[in-house]
């Protein structure tokens, strides 16, 4: 589907409750393209890829972040294409709980990792990296400046809140990542799942209020009693579909760790409570 003169998008076959719709692989460009996260190694996938630039020369296969529904078909498709693998920095952890969402990809080998304000440029185009550690330690947002648009991987999303899962997962980071996001004036958002966000700004104080209102939640129900997790989701999440209480609690946790970083909230034997 072409959004914009320069922008294409196609979905990659992996929907679940965790991807919505599916990975948002995205082509920038004309002649001479960009590929933003390229996807599942799904062979129907890469296959559909090929065919959406046939004709046209693969300069950069670009990555936000390394989660499986993210970066694997980097390698299919850099075979296929000759084309350098560029972006975010490798990482694979293994996670201390159950997995919120896709877990890291082990096989993935940059050729270029970019920094900050890094850059990747083709005819008519550039793509700026914007640091947004939070979802990741090593996740990158993409500006298109010649556009105004930002390419947000799973930082900022179209249909729900992100997961942000400890260790790796940092909420500190990831809010930070939201207030730097919010002074760009960048005109729309551009996903990995979910729809196009065209008031990115009224987005963006959303979530940050949102993940305010889930740290009060958490504050005033430890001053209740001290609770574990599970019994903090249980009273914040009323109604959850239970194929995300893993996720919930992954959540949970981050602010918990986010709040004993700070000095707020103490742990002992899996129960938090608040600080004296």
């Amino acid at each position: 589907m072409r959004l914009e003169p320069l922008v294409r998008r196609l979905l990659a076959p992996n929907p679940s409750p965790f991807t919505y719709t599916g990975t948002q692989t995205y082509i920038v460009g004309n002649g001479e393209v960009a590929v933003i996260d390229p996807g599942p190694d799904a062979a129907d996938h890469v296959a559909a890829l090929l065919r959406a630039v046939a004709g046209e020369r693969v300069a950069a296969i670009v990555c936000t972040h390394t989660h499986r529904d993210h970066s694997p078909a980097a390698a299919a498709l850099k075979a296929a294409t000759g084309a350098a693998i560029i972006g975010c920095a490798p990482l694979a952890l293994d996670d201390d709980g159950p997995r919120a969402d896709a877990a890291f990809d082990r096989s993935y080998a940059p050729d270029r990792v970019l920094a900050d304000g890094g850059t990747v440029a083709g005819p008519g185009w550039t793509l700026e990296a914007v640091a947004t550690p939070g979802h990741t330690s090593n996740h990158l947002c993409f500006a298109l400046p010649e556009t105004g648009a930002l390419f947000t991987g799973d930082h900022v999303m179209g249909w729900s809140t992100t997961v942000i899962s400890p260790p790796d997962g940092d909420m500190a980071a990831y809010m930070a990542s939201l207030d730097k996001l919010g002074r760009r004036d960048d005109r729309i958002y551009y996903p990995a799942h979910g729809d196009p966000v065209e008031r990115p700004q009224r987005l963006i104080r959303g979530l940050a209020g949102h993940r305010r209102q889930r740290e009060g939640q958490i504050l005033r129900l430890l001053d209740e009693a001290p609770r574990a997790i599970p019994a903090l989701v249980e009273r914040m999440y009323v109604g959850l579909d239970p194929r995300l209480v893993g996720a919930a609690g992954r959540s949970v946790l981050a602010h918990l760790v986010d709040l004993r970083q700070r000095g707020v909230v103490v742990e002992a034997g899996g129960l938090w409570a608040k600080a004296a």
